[in-house]
C-alpha cells in the first residue's frame, strides 16, 4: 500500500467510518418517508429482512473486494481480475452513481445546514409558523437553498481534502456518539406525546395488506440506500484497513447499527406525525416537518433542536464524505493528482450538477421526468435502478469471478467466526442475493 494512501488508525474508527457512511440521511430522512408511503410496520420489517438477508453480505463482499485488493474501488477489480478490464467498471458505475447520488444527497444536505443556522438563533420553533410552511419557504427561495448547497459542499471539501485519519476518522469518533444521545433524547418525547400510541401502532404492527411488489423494490433500495452499498464506497474504506480486522464483526456491527438508528427514527417521527395530525405520506418534507412540532413540546426545546439539527447535520456529512471519497480516491489514483486540488474540482461540479434538483421546489417545480420531479427523479434512478444493478455485479464478481481461496482468507481473517458461517455467507451470495435482486429488478422492468 503507498504511503500517502492512509490507513484506519484503530478498529473503531473504522467501523464508526462505515456507520458514519450508512448512518446519515438514508436512516434518519429517507427511511421514515419511505416507510410512510410504503406501509408502515410491513415495509419496517420487509426492510430489516432484506438488510440482514441481502444488505449484510453485500457490505461483507464490499469489504473483502477492498483489503484483498488494497485498492481504491475502480482499481480494485483490476487487481482482482487481472485478465480482464471489463470488471472496472463496478467501480465506475459506482463512481457514476456516487456523483447523481451526491447531486440530491447535497440538497438535502443544504437544507439541514440552513435549519442548523436558523435554529441557532432560535428562528425554528415558533406557535405562529406552520412548519410545513417554513419547509416551503426554505426550499422554495432559490438562493436560500443554494447558500446550503454551497456550505454543504464546501464542508465536504474540506473534511475530504485532509485525508482518512486527519478528516474522516477524526470527524465520526466525534459526531456519531453524540449523534445517539440526541436522538434517545428525541425518542424519548416522541414517544410520551398524546396520540404517539397511533403512530407506534403504525410503525411497529406490520399491516401486509398495504404491501405492493413497489414496496418490496423501495425496501430493497432503502436496505442498499442505508448502507451506503453498490457504489463500492466501502470498496474504498476497506482498502485503508489492516489485515487484524474481524470483517464479519465490523459489517455486522454497521448492520446493527444502522438498522437500530431507522428504527430510532421511526419511533421518533412517528408519534409524532400522529400526534399532531401531520400527513404520514408527505414524502421528504416530513423530517423537516416533524422536528420543530416535536422539540417545541420540550422544555429548552429550541436549544435542543438546534442540537440535534447540528448532530443530524454532522450524520449527514459523514455519509457524503464516503460517497466523494471513492470518487476522489480513483481520480489520484488514475491521474496522480493532489488530493486537495482534485477535491475541489469534484465538490465544484457535484454542486453544478446539483442546481437542478435544488431548484425542483422553486423555479423547477413544474419540470417532470416520467412523472416525477428533478428531485424524486434522480432519487429514483440511484435507489433504485444504479443501487441493485452495482450489488447484482458486485455478488457476480465475488462468487464467479474473484478467486474463492482469497475470498475464503479475507473472511476468516482476524475473525473468530468459523468455516461454518463463511459457508452461510456464501450460499447468500450465491443464490438468495442475485435471486431477490434479479426478481426486484425483473419487477421494475415489468412495471416501467
Amino acid at each position: 500500500m503507498e504511503k500517502s494512501k492512509g490507513q484506519w488508525s484503530s478498529k473503531l474508527g473504522f467501523v464508526l467510518a462505515s456507520a458514519g457512511a450508512a448512518i446519515g440521511l438514508g436512516a434518519i430522512w429517507k427511511m421514515p418517508y419511505v416507510a410512510g408511503q410504503s406501509g408502515g410496520g410491513a415495509f419496517f420489517l420487509i426492510f430489516v429482512l432484506l438488510t440482514l438477508l441481502i444488505g449484510l453480505p453485500m457490505l461483507l463482499s464490499e469489504y473483502i473486494i477492498g483489503r484483498a485488493a488494497q485498492k481504491e474501488a475502480v482499481t480494485a477489480y483490476k487487481v482482482l481480475a487481472p485478465n480482464t478490464k471489463a470488471w472496472a467498471w463496478i467501480g465506475k458505475l459506482g463512481i457514476i452513481g456516487c456523483f447523481l447520488l451526491l447531486s440530491f444527497y447535497s440538497v438535502v444536505g443544504g437544507w439541514i445546514f440552513v435549519y442548523s443556522g436558523v435554529s441557532v438563533v432560535g428562528n425554528v420553533i415558533d406557535p405562529n409558523l406552520d412548519p410545513g410552511a417554513f419547509f416551503g419557504q426554505v426550499t422554495g427561495t432559490p438562493w436560500i437553498a443554494l447558500v446550503g448547497l454551497a456550505l454543504f459542499t464546501i464542508a465536504n471539501i474540506i473534511v475530504i481534502a485532509l485525508g482518512v485519519q486527519n478528516g474522516i476518522e477524526k470527524a465520526n469518533k466525534f459526531m456519531m456518539p453524540l449523534l445517539f444521545i440526541m436522538f434517545f433524547i428525541l425518542v424519548v418525547r416522541a414517544v410520551t406525546l398524546d396520540g404517539a400510541m397511533e403512530g407506534i401502532k403504525f410503525f411497529l404492527y406490520p399491516d401486509f395488506s398495504n404491501i405492493t411488489g413497489e414496496s418490496i423494490l423501495y425496501a430493497l433500495g432503502q436496505s442498499f440506500f442505508a448502507l451506503a452499498v453498490g457504489f463500492s464506497c466501502l470498496v474504498t474504506y476497506s482498502s485503508y484497513l489492516k489485515k487484524d480486522v474481524s470483517l464479519p464483526n465490523s459489517a455486522g456491527s454497521v448492520v446493527g447499527l444502522s438498522i437500530f438508528v431507522s428504527f430510532l427514527a421511526g419511533l421518533a417521527i412517528f408519534p409524532v406525525v400522529f400526534a399532531f395530525d401531520m400527513e404520514v405520506t408527505s414524502g421528504p418534507p416530513l423530517l423537516f416537518m416533524v422536528l420543530p412540532a416535536a422539540f417545541s413540546q420540550m422544555p429548552f426545546g429550541e436549544l435542543f433542536l438546534a442540537l440535534f439539527l447540528i448532530l443530524f447535520l454532522f450524520a449527514t456529512l459523514t455519509s457524503s464524505f464516503s460517497l466523494y471519497e471513492i470518487i476522489v480516491a480513483a481520480t489520484v489514483e488514475k491521474w496522480n493528482v493532489s488530493r486537495a486540488k482534485i477535491t475541489i474540482v469534484i465538490g465544484v461540479l457535484v454542486f453544478i450538477a446539483a442546481i437542478p434538483s435544488t431548484l425542483t421546489y422553486s423555479t423547477l417545480g413544474d419540470v417532470s421526468i416520467f412523472g416525477r420531479n428533478i428531485f424524486d427523479f434522480t432519487d429514483f434512478v440511484v435507489s433504485n435502478v444504479i443501487l441493485p444493478i452495482g450489488n447484482l455485479l458486485i455478488a457476480i464478481f465475488i462468487i464467479h469471478i474473484m478467486d474463492k481461496q482469497l475470498v475464503k482468507k479475507e473472511f476468516l481473517q482476524g475473525s473468530q467466526m468459523g468455516e461454518g458461517f463463511y459457508k452461510v455467507y456464501r450460499f447468500l451470495m450465491t443464490f438468495v442475493v442475485p435471486t431477490v435482486i434479479l426478481v426486484v429488478l425483473g419487477y421494475l422492468i415489468i412495471q416501467y
